[in-house]
């Protein structure tokens, strides 16, 4: 276990009925833990009050969660959000500038969901607010269905690039993917290369194709399927064997030191 490396997951800060929480679903702890091998710490959504640099030399992995939330509009030029719309200016405070940071230095970086939404943001892209409001496009939100399961099962396929790191990794051109989200990449920030897309033409998954470590985001949620999937067992483990070799260049370092 002293060689598992360790793996930020990012907080959201929540109300409780008397509280505020930093808070992290349970499905990326145990992602962590038995798809990339890694140690979990939760980056509590302190904004300005974290030390990023201090932070991320002491991290071998970074793992951006999805949220009910949505990234402020104003962070990318957007239009003013509607009314009920559910954002979290503490965790924006918190993440991009932690992407940009990761990307910088060559951390190991998985977005899932939000997170994928906020690497695009952070390094200069656009979002879509409401994606099934959208011509030709599909209802992408979550269904309201009773289990978990039912809500997390496969949606639709995501057409997988050619030569692209998910095709390799998935041995296909094509996957299978849940869907629980309302908005979507507009425009991808200019070092993004497209991964994945819907059949309705979203944007599924982006590379960041300057950083000098892993660097991915994904629309769907890996961290439901590591049982049964392999492209899900497979994004996890590339993820943690990145990370692992960050922990091991890391640990050398401060020996010689």
């Amino acid at each position: 276990m002293s060689m598992a490396p360790l793996i930020g997951v990012t907080a959201c800060l929540r109300t409780g009925e008397r509280h505020r929480f930093h808070s992290v679903a349970t499905q990326y702890v145990d992602a962590v833990v038995n798809g990339a091998g890694g140690v979990p710490l939760i980056i509590p959504a302190l904004g300005e009050q974290t030390d990023f640099a201090a932070l991320l030399a002491r991290l071998d992995g970074l793992l951006l969660t999805g949220s009910p939330s949505n990234v402020e509009p104003h962070h990318y030029g957007g239009g003013e959000s509607r009314a009920g719309t559910l954002h979290d200016p503490a965790r924006d405070a918190t993440t991009l500038p932690l992407i940009r940071l990761a990307v910088e230095i060559g951390l190991p970086l998985l977005a899932i969901c939000r997170g994928h939404q906020e690497l695009n943001v952070a390094l200069g892209g656009t979002l879509h607010q409401h994606v099934h409001e959208l011509p030709g496009r599909r209802d992408h939100r979550a269904r309201d269905v009773p289990t978990n399961e039912e809500r997390y099962g496969y949606a639709h396929t995501v057409r997988l690039a050619p030569d692209g790191l998910l095709s390799r990794l998935a041995g296909a051109a094509e996957a299978k993917v849940n869907s629980l989200h309302a908005q979507a990449i507009d425009r991808p920030a200019p070092n993004l290369a497209i991964e994945a897309t819907s059949p309705d033409g979203i944007i599924e998954a982006v590379r960041v194709t300057s950083a000098k470590a892993f660097a991915l985001g994904v629309q769907w949620h890996p961290e439901w399927h590591l049982a049964k999937d392999r492209l899900s067992r497979a994004i996890f483990a590339t993820f943690g064997d990145a990370a692992r070799a960050r922990a091991l260049r890391r640990t050398a370092t401060a020996d010689v030191a």
